[in-house]
């Protein structure tokens, strides 16, 4: 073996470029929906959160007067 052995590729077939393009476009929208569903749930745990907060701050003013 030589220092400076190229490795040579079969060009892909027109089918398989299509195949690569269709997979990788499936993967783009399965990491969407991913990220989708991550940000979904992490505004409902933000929104519950604050409810909570809000729902505290409300009562502490009544426990100071009684």
């Amino acid at each position: 073996m030589s220092d400076h052995e190229t490795i040579v590729r079969k060009p892909l077939t027109p089918a398989q470029r299509e195949a690569r393009r269709i997979f990788a476009a499936a993967e783009a929208k399965k990491a969407l929906s991913e990220h989708e569903k991550a940000q979904k749930a992490f505004h409902e745990n933000r929104e519950r959160l604050k409810a909570e907060r809000l729902a505290r701050e409300a009562e502490a003013p009544n426990k100071k007067t009684r």
